[in-house]
């Protein structure tokens, strides 16, 4: 259907250029001056300036109302639902500025097409002119700025940070990894140098906070708790983006970034609501990161809190007691050895 569209298309464009290739011809076998030819080409341009206007802005709208379905459904975070009614906000202003400027440019290029008997209407400066279209939208976009970053303050509260339950979120290329804190809500410290094929997010096993991290292949959160995404990069810039969430925040190698929010809809009753039973929550990777970067993913799924708290209940330890206690002897093994060189040395 759709490669029938296409030819159709295709062959009505190459109609339309042999009817004005002879409609041309036409005109130089009647004697027609270039002065007469002229004006009949802007007269058919013109009038093709119309067309095009009365058909293109009633199927942009069909369009826009036909594939809407097929947008992010509603916000699934409690800030998200903030975003997308400035994101409406930005639509209506756009939609309304658009559909004027749009149908004064195709009149006007009917309206004023060349007429050798008009002359045009020439002055210098028009000081009501200059104000209406510096003021007007100096307020318009004001209004839009000033909302935008009420709504920005609002997303970075630090109070809300700091209560939130810690996840780490580690991208490396081409996969994520999350790490939650243990009851102590404390992440243990990491370090690139601590990074082996056992430990490959590199964390401290000396650190106290770190004997009750879990991790886990899949990112998994409470509804209704507030979530801290502490999140950081092994080898180059990634981006953990949550669109279902309106989350996003880059992952920069050396530095850690920072983003909390609340979910409010389970992944259960977002299947509900979109009418999908194979509906899934989804972590992306938003920064061409190399050649598997669309491959970069992660599923996430937003569970009742008994439910979470069974589910990371089940999850592995970072560190085993065994392996815990392997590193403290290695600790002092490397410490006793490095006293000795100290007291040979001298």
């Amino acid at each position: 259907m759709n490669l029938l569209l296409t030819l159709a298309v295709v062959f009505g464009i190459l109609v339309l250029v042999r009817i004005a290739n002879v409609a041309q011809m036409a005109a130089e076998l009647s004697g027609e001056t270039d002065e007469e030819e002229e004006e009949k080409a802007n007269k058919w341009n013109s009038l093709g300036f119309l067309l095009f206007m009365v058909i293109g802005l009633p199927l942009m709208v069909y369009c826009t109302i036909k594939w809407r379905p097929l947008m992010l459904p509603v916000a699934a975070s409690e800030h998200g639902v903030g975003v997308d009614k400035l994101m409406d906000i930005n639509w209506w202003v756009l939609i309304v500025t658009f559909f004027i400027t749009s149908i004064l440019l195709f009149w006007f290029a009917y309206k004023y097409r060349y007429n050798k008997n008009r002359r045009s209407y020439y002055f210098h400066d028009n000081m009501k002119l200059e104000m209406i279209w510096t003021v007007v939208p100096t307020i318009v976009l004001s209004g839009l700025i000033v909302t935008g970053l009420m709504e920005w303050n609002k997303i970075t509260d630090l109070t809300k940070s700091e209560q939130g339950m810690k996840v780490q979120i580690y991208a490396k290329q081409f996969d994520f990894t999350a790490r939650y804190a243990g009851k102590d809500n404390k992440l243990g410290s990491s370090f690139f140098r601590n990074i082996t094929d056992a430990n490959p997010l590199g964390v401290d096993s000396s650190d106290a906070n770190a004997a009750d991290d879990k991790f886990s292949s899949e990112l998994v959160m409470p509804v209704g708790e507030e979530i801290e995404l502490v999140i950081n990069s092994r080898d180059v810039i990634h981006s953990v983006y949550l669109p279902h969430f309106r989350a996003q925040m880059n992952a920069v190698p050396g530095m850690t970034t920072r983003f909390h929010f609340k979910p409010t809809i389970t992944t259960s009753k977002m299947k509900e609501i979109t009418g999908d039973p194979k509906f899934e929550y989804i972590l992306l990777c938003n920064k061409i990161c190399g050649v598997a970067h669309y491959n970069m993913k992660m599923p996430v799924r937003v569970l009742e809190k008994d439910e979470f708290t069974k589910w990371l209940r089940e999850q592995k330890r970072v560190f085993t007691r065994e392996s815990l206690n392997a590193a403290a002897v290695a600790d002092s093994t490397k410490a006793a050895v490095d006293s000795t060189v100290i007291v040979s040395a001298k």
